[in-house]
């Protein structure tokens, strides 16, 4: 116990880089979740072959993979393209960077299904409601369409969630100081890498937990109401 207590602030400024990393990603997520979902359920054919390539691609690579090739791939081809045409310099691509843009990536192909698959199960007769009512497509999806994907988004939601929260450890494989890189190192400096890998256990279990209460009470808010069958 002395021993966490000694390196207490690493493991704390960890956690919080961990937190940082898994908000940045979780909105880049949802940014292309929700372009993906627009686009799969688009008249567009383009548009629908293009997310469903993104999708297929993304979730048939793993993510580690993605990770190193973005971040060692990445930072070659963009100071390839940058020498040859002229328009940049030298660019150094971070490691929180490469983390948080990779993982919100990889996570918004989860999320164009979870969208895709909440707004198709919105009756049609409701659509169809407003716009016979004269509704413009911003009023039915403000206030038709947006309040009941959220209802029908939040299960697979919490559940892409709490899985991008872990797969964050990921990015201490190319040396992102979070929660795991800090863990890890101060174990392997003492000799007591059991006790900090356990205490990295526990704090991402704290996190977890504390998120799923959370979304689990937003769920509840927007299910107010309704009647189950």
């Amino acid at each position: 116990m002395n021993l966490l207590l000694e390196y207490q602030s690493q493991l704390i400024d960890g956690t919080i880089m961990t937190i940082k990393l898994a908000l940045t990603s979780l909105v880049i997520a949802l940014i292309f979740g929700l372009l993906g979902a627009w686009a799969k359920l688009s008249h567009n054919r383009l548009a629908q072959r293009l997310a469903a390539a993104y999708t297929t691609i993304v979730r048939g690579v793993p993510d580690l993979v993605l990770i190193l090739l973005v971040f060692f791939g990445g930072q070659v081809t963009l100071n390839k393209i940058g020498a040859v045409t002229g328009l940049w310099g030298y660019v150094e691509v971070s490691q929180f960077a490469a983390g948080a843009g990779t993982i919100g990536v990889i996570f918004g192909a989860y999320f164009t299904e979870t969208f895709r698959g909440a707004i198709m199960a919105i009756p049609r007769g409701q659509i169809e409601a407003g716009i016979s009512c004269g509704m413009r497509k911003s009023l039915i999806f403000r206030h038709i369409i947006w309040p009941q994907m959220i209802r029908y988004a939040l299960p697979g939601f919490t559940n892409n969630w709490l899985v991008q929260l872990k797969t964050t450890a990921l990015v201490s494989v190319i040396g992102l100081q979070d929660l795991v890189y800090n863990a890890f190192t101060a174990g392997r400096s003492t000799g007591q890498l059991f006790t900090f890998m356990a205490a990295a256990f526990v704090i991402y279990l704290l996190l977890t937990g504390i998120s799923d209460l959370l979304l689990r009470a937003v769920e509840r808010h927007y299910n107010r109401g309704v009647v189950r069958a």
